[in-house]
């Protein structure tokens, strides 16, 4: 590798670094934060890199007096270049038949070659790295616009219609701890991705840390947005059966999130109170902050009080759930009914000081003993909002 590749070298990998952890890199990574990188590398681009070697990137990078030249091989180079530009999630088959040329790396390469002007290049391979980055632009465009994140004033839908990895996939869509049993029964109903609620949380108990199995992430594509999830005759029955939407300030669940849920609750800290189903938002600190902080708690029914199943059945026939994100301000909104169509009415509506880049579609049940019901997600918007208050 050139002293100029492994100056362009030392950017990528403090962008990716600064990607991960939001702040830049001042010191060589524990082994700890190298395999929360490397796992986000992969959440991401479906593509590995081994913890070890960037631990020895990071000391490079951090101190290259310090420690002994690195030499990555382009296809680290091109895994790296994947991760910061955001490019569609692949695998290493897929890349070596259909990307072995390793676009990214050397779309990221020419960047910043262009961007050294008292560098001197030989021309004839600046003349093909430019050439061959004029012909992804045409490709970067549509990936950008169709498959990554849409930018403030745009939509992006799934219908769900398609629900296969490959259809995933180019749609944006991510899975976070892949449960291959249960992953494999998501096709069950036509028209519908099903996911079940499998044991798990986004935040650590005294036992268990924190996990949810068959999370579907996609990125946020701007600060200020508002999302929407239709649901299918979904009746949670046991503690703590419940799905929803969630924001994360990252994948690994240390950062801060609000998860807003349709749920069921039996449990009151020793009091005795009606079994109920409800909508609750919750906020998490992150980790080591302690307890999440419950923002709102609306209960829709009370089971042993409604008149018969069948009433159950129809006013949870068609469920959606809503957040607007404007500015710090975020607004829980909850529909209903045995129509499609029924209004949306605010839950609740509060500032919280989070940033979410990760949206999530979950169905989960705790850390309990409850059986696994399906979920049955019939729709999903996502659209970029102006933040200028309305």
């Amino acid at each position: 590798m050139s002293d100029s590749d492994f100056v362009i070298f030392s950017a990528l990998f403090k962008e990716a670094y600064q990607e991960c952890f939001g702040h830049a890199i001042t010191t060589p990574l524990t082994e700890t934060e190298s395999k929360a990188l490397c796992n986000k590398i992969l959440d991401q681009t479906g593509l590995s890199i081994g913890w070890k070697s960037v631990k020895n990137y990071s000391i490079f990078i951090a101190d290259p007096a310090a420690g002994k030249k690195e030499n990555p091989s382009v296809a680290t180079l091109d895994t790296l270049a994947r991760y910061v530009l955001h490019a569609p999630y692949t695998n290493e088959i897929k890349r070596k038949d259909e990307e072995g040329h390793h676009p990214y790396w050397y779309e990221y390469r020419g960047k910043h070659v262009k961007a050294q002007p008292g560098k001197s290049t030989n021309k004839g391979a600046r003349t093909v790295i430019f050439g061959f980055i004029i012909l992804l632009l045409p490709l970067a465009t549509v990936i950008f616009f169709k498959v990554i994140m849409p930018a403030a004033g745009q939509s992006f839908t799934d219908d769900f219609a398609h629900t296969d990895d490959a259809a995933l996939q180019n749609n944006g869509w991510m899975v976070k701890a892949k449960d291959a049993d249960w992953w494999n029964k998501r096709n069950v109903s036509p028209g519908a991705l099903t996911l079940y609620t499998l044991k798990g949380d986004n935040w650590p108990d005294t036992v268990f840390k924190p996990e949810i199995r068959n999370l579907l992430l996609r990125k946020i594509p701007a600060e200020c947005f508002t999302a929407e999830v239709h649901l299918e005759s979904f009746i949670p029955q046991a503690e703590w059966q419940q799905t929803g939407i969630l924001l994360m300030e990252d994948t690994t669940f240390n950062g801060k999130s609000i998860r807003l849920s349709l749920a069921y609750n039996d449990y009151f800290g020793g009091m005795k109170r009606p079994k109920e189903i409800l909508i609750q938002a919750i906020s998490s600190l992150g980790n080591g902050f302690g307890k999440p902080e419950e923002i709102a708690h609306k209960v829709l029914f009370y089971p042993d009080s409604v008149p018969n199943s069948n009433f159950l059945q129809q006013s949870l026939q068609n469920s959606a759930l809503r957040i607007e994100k404007r500015g710090n301000k975020f607004r829980f909104l909850y529909a209903g009914g045995i129509k499609q169509n029924g209004a949306f009415k605010e839950v609740a509506s509060q500032e919280f000081d989070i940033k979410p880049k990760y949206i999530g579609l979950f169905a989960i049940r705790g850390f309990t003993d409850s059986p696994a019901i399906p979920v049955k997600f019939k729709f999903f918007k996502l659209t970029g909002e102006s933040c200028a208050s309305k």
